[in-house]
């Protein structure tokens, strides 16, 4: 089942759309908490986003360049700005469709199954996966997707990031810096804890796939795929 999240802080309208969006069998969550979007987000994991602009903290324009930096999920802005620069800012700040407010409900569901459709169905684009597979480990890039044995996880743009760097250089290490330098354009921005909240993140999705020790800080220098299992294997 689909997963729909939706960030709008009228409850009137998150509960309309989130009644009417269900009817059609998609599993849809109406988030509340303003502060924290992303919180939620990598709690869902959804596959599309309805989106808001007039948000408490910070607008739609914020949260959509966050999620951007974790997934190409699509997300659609439903705002009663009308304005030709409010859709074009939306589209430059990450978005893929715009709809004002007030809005057809038949309307919505028809963009949403559109952006579906075009993400991951029919209109997808058909190009072969990519795939880095080492001792049953097998990563996707493009879908960012890991498996292993009968289980397989999503990850989010980063830790896709991270993955993808640690399967390329087994057995070598991955530093640190060359991490930052792959997941953050300008490291002098970055808080060093911010790197070691992302490599937790990991180890949590290796973790789901039954390999809790795969992730090995090196001291001093990164961090370095253990593929321990591969040897007992022989």
């Amino acid at each position: 089942m689909q997963k729909i999240m939706i960030v709008e802080d009228d409850p009137k309208i998150a509960e309309h759309l989130k009644t009417h969006i269900e009817k059609y069998g998609y599993e849809v969550t109406c988030v509340m908490d303003f502060e924290h979007v992303m919180k939620a987000f990598y709690e869902i994991t959804p596959d599309l986003v309805l989106l808001d602009i007039n948000l408490p903290s910070f607008d739609g324009y914020y949260w959509c360049r966050q999620i951007r930096k974790e997934s190409v999920c699509p997300v659609i802005f439903i705002s009663a700005r009308i304005g030709e620069m409010d859709q074009v800012m939306a589209l430059e700040n990450g978005g893929d469709d715009y709809i004002t407010k007030p809005f057809s409900a038949e309307v919505v569901m028809a963009k949403i199954r559109s952006q579906l459709r075009r993400a991951y169905g029919e209109y997808a684009a058909r190009q072969k996966d990519r795939v880095i597979e080492n001792a049953g480990l097998t990563f996707f890039p493009e879908r960012m997707e890991l498996a292993f044995a009968s289980k397989t996880v999503t990850l989010s743009k980063k830790e896709a990031d991270i993955i993808e760097s640690l399967m390329e250089r087994y057995p070598r290490v991955a530093g640190r810096e060359d991490l930052l330098e792959k997941l953050w354009d300008d490291q002098s921005y970055v808080d060093e804890n911010t790197l070691n909240v992302n490599i937790a993140r990991v180890r949590k999705k290796f973790q789901e796939i039954g390999l809790p020790d795969a992730v090995e800080t090196v001291r001093g220098a990164g961090y370095r795929l253990n593929l321990s299992w591969k040897e007992e294997e022989r």
